[in-house]
């Protein structure tokens, strides 16, 4: 009996601790953007003159165990689903198959580093500063409609005899042809290069050039952001808004701590992130008592929202901005949108 019984106990022991496929998110800290990280400015903007602010527009994040960076045992697994302040998901929803931890770690920092870019020229063109910018072929999507044509790292700058200035000059004179082909000159290695190109259906009605696409900006003054040990794209929308409010006089919060998350693009459009839910939790925890959510997460925000938080719908860095002025002025904001009058 004693044998079969410590016989069971071990088999209890390895049953719990065998690895699963499933990846827990639980609230991470948050980071004030117009304060420090480790003893420096989280934005440090030079060229340009600055401003003190007396608030907070905190980034939010999430911790994630699980996946190519580590495992999850059947115990953790079946704690977290106890536990209302984390989310469960299959390994495949959040990782690709086959990922490794290395990739997976570069594939944050590279999405991190682009949102910190894409913040810089999403606040100028809310404040209209201008700067220039180009679009650089990163790589080619499967089956491209432009394999053989166009390189990686070639800059696109025509279409049709159309200045490319960003996205939706491409996606403009695409949908305006219906699938007739189109003339793009590109620079490739300081030498303009013209190309003819038959878009292909992406099976949306949509056509596409089959090409992955990076900015190149040329900014007016340079603005540094320095966070160690957070990655992603999620952090993009209150990048924006703490450029904002450095560079600009007066405090944009009025003093209120105010949190967010979202991606950002360089028109200023948000876009929604994972672990909403979590990230409001770690939020409320920090003291904010303002969160300014992707108008495409509403659907998870429903239901998750911690006592003392109001949540703001929000869809472009304009209407955040008007959020957080509205705010920090002392206004009511129980008129904001919210995704329950979505």
């Amino acid at each position: 009996m004693m044998v079969a019984g410590l016989a069971a106990l071990g088999l209890g022991i390895a049953v719990a601790t065998l690895p699963v496929p499933y990846v827990i998110e639980s609230p991470g800290p948050t980071y004030n953007t117009l304060g420090e990280s480790q003893g420096h400015p989280v934005i440090n903007v030079s060229g340009h003159e600055t401003y003190p602010a007396a608030g907070s527009l905190d980034l939010t994040t999430v911790y994630v165990d699980g996946g190519p960076t580590g495992s999850v045992s059947i115990l953790s697994a079946f704690s977290a689903w106890l536990d209302s302040s984390k989310a469960v998901y299959p390994e495949e929803l959040i990782y690709p198959t086959g990922t490794t931890k290395e990739e997976a770690q570069e594939q944050s920092a590279v999405a991190m580093t682009t949102s910190q870019e894409n913040a810089v020229a999403s606040a100028l063109n809310e404040l209209k500063i201008p700067f220039s910018q180009q679009l650089q072929a990163a790589d080619l999507s499967k089956d491209s409609a432009s394999a053989g044509k166009i390189q990686q790292g070639d800059v696109l700058k025509t279409i049709n005899g159309k200045d490319i200035t960003s996205l939706s000059v491409i996606q403009d004179e695409l949908a305006a042809g219906k699938g007739a082909p189109a003339t793009v000159t590109v620079e490739r290695g300081g030498q303009p290069v013209t190309l003819d190109i038959t878009p292909k259906d992406n099976g949306q009605g949509r056509y596409i050039l089959g090409v992955m696409l990076k900015y190149l900006f040329n900014f007016p003054f340079q603005v540094q952001i320095s966070l160690d040990k957070v990655g992603g794209p999620s952090a993009g929308l209150m990048f924006s808004l703490g450029i904002i409010d450095t560079v600009t006089p007066g405090d944009l919060t009025g003093g209120k701590h105010i949190a967010g998350t979202g991606t950002i693009a360089p028109d200023g459009t948000v876009g929604p992130i994972g672990g909403i839910a979590q990230k409001m939790r770690g939020a409320r925890a920090a003291g904010a008592t303002l969160f300014l959510a992707p108008a495409g997460n509403c659907d998870e925000v429903a239901g998750h929202v911690p006592d003392g938080l109001q949540v703001v719908r929000v869809e472009n860095l304009s209407q955040a901005r008007r959020a957080v002025e509205a705010a920090g002025s002392g206004q009511d904001t129980s008129g904001l949108p919210t995704c329950a009058n979505n």
